[in-house]
C-alpha cells in the first residue's frame, strides 16, 4: 500500500471525525467502572445481614452484577477498537511524513 499524502491526511481526518464518538466511548467505559460498584455496593446493602466476604460473594454472583460485567467488557471493547484505530491512523500520518522526508533528502 502506497501512503500518498491523500492517504495521511485522510488517516487525520479520521481522527478529527470521530473525536466525539472516541470521546464518548471513553466516557461509557469510565462509567461503567464506576456503575460496577454501585451495582455491587446495592447488592451488599441487600444482604446486610451476612459477613462481609458472604456478601461480596453474593454481589459477584448475581445476575445484576454479570449483567454490569458484561457492559463494561463491551464498552471496554469499544473503547479499545477506537484507541487502535487512531493508532494505526498516527502511524500512517508518521510513515507518510518519513517517507516525504526521505524523497526530499534524495532529491
Amino acid at each position: 500500500m502506497t501512503i500518498t499524502e491523500a492517504t495521511a491526511l485522510a488517516a487525520i481526518e479520521w481522527i478529527k471525525d470521530n473525536a466525539t464518538t472516541m470521546a464518548q466511548a471513553k466516557a461509557n467505559r469510565l462509567y461503567l467502572e464506576q456503575w460496577l460498584k454501585t451495582v455491587k455496593g446495592q447488592i451488599m446493602l441487600k444482604h446486610s445481614g451476612v459477613s462481609n466476604a458472604a456478601q461480596e460473594t453474593i454481589a459477584f454472583s448475581s445476575q445484576e452484577y454479570l449483567a454490569a460485567l458484561q457492559a463494561y467488557k463491551e464498552a471496554i471493547e469499544i473503547d479499545e477498537r477506537f484507541r487502535f484505530l487512531v493508532q494505526a491512523a498516527e502511524a500512517k500520518y508518521e510513515a507518510w511524513r518519513t517517507i516525504s522526508a526521505n524523497e526530499r533528502a534524495g532529491a
